[in-house]
């Protein structure tokens, strides 16, 4: 499958999606939009795919929307918006309900969406070059893209409202003391080191994998004894998958275990 504005690679276990419009500093686009909700639904549908990673091409990782390729809806009122987007095919919905691990390696800059895009993925790593802007309070809208419902469950409410409400701009540094990201690490380093995250990842049983991410994401809505009960149901098919007995034969034969998502 082609995608415009965006480029779609995978690599043994491991597909990366790159933001691809770097004289805009990826500012995302009406194709964009389009091509990162059907490329997460790709790598997440692909048996061979274990982890997705998420990128910018370029000195940037997104500069925000672009609204001059959406047709000037910065004058033209909240109206326009209304028809014009399917919110439950929308990149942010299709992230957060994307069942198998995204990072996110922020190559540069991440304002307005990309800073929400950046939110919504598992784990980020960041070079020491990247910049992340909760700018919204500044541009006389708000975080219109998960920020709003991500950022108080990452940060706590008090830093949430302080990012958001004076519409800050952080260092790769202040990020990583925030816990807004998992490491910091050199620019030259930071697709390397993804790829060693991603590939550690990998090599641990899918179907478990996933089944984590899901158990984590309904928790953060449900009660502590209706996650005991869908954990407990989720056990169940995973105690007679083909990973469970390698995963238990390998232990006992004191070797590395080689799973095959089934």
């Amino acid at each position: 499958m082609e995608f415009r504005d965006l480029l779609y690679a995978r690599e043994a276990h491991t597909a990366t999606i790159t933001l691809n419009r770097p004289d805009r500093l990826n500012a995302i686009s009406l194709a964009m939009l389009e091509s990162l909700s059907a490329a997460l639904r790709q790598a997440d549908a692909d048996p061979e795919v274990r982890v997705i990673v998420v990128t910018g091409a370029g000195r940037g990782f997104c500069s925000g929307l672009d609204l001059k390729d959406m047709g000037g809806l910065a004058d033209s009122g909240s109206g326009a918006l209304g028809p014009r987007f399917d919110l439950a095919n929308s990149p942010p919905v299709v992230l957060h309900s994307t069942d198998k691990p995204v990072l996110c390696a922020l190559n540069g800059p991440a304002v307005g969406y990309g800073f929400d895009l950046a939110l919504g993925c598992d784990v980020r790593i960041a070079s020491d070059q990247a910049r992340l802007g909760a700018v919204f309070t500044r541009r006389g809208i708000v975080p219109e893209s998960g920020g709003s419902w991500l950022l108080p469950r990452l940060v706590g409410w008090a830093r949430a409202a302080e990012l958001a409400f004076r519409g800050a701009i952080l260092s790769a540094e202040e990020a990583l003391k925030l816990g807004l990201v998992n490491a910091v690490v050199p620019h030259e380093r930071l697709m390397s080191e993804t790829q060693a995250w991603a590939d550690q990842i990998g090599a641990n049983a899918p179907l478990a994998v996933q089944a984590t991410k899901r158990m984590m994401r309904l928790g953060l809505e449900e009660s502590f004894e209706a996650n005991v009960h869908h954990v407990y149901l989720q056990l169940l098919s995973l105690f007679a998958s083909q990973d469970f007995r390698e995963g238990v034969q390998a232990y006992l034969e004191k070797r590395e275990p080689r799973f095959e998502g089934r």
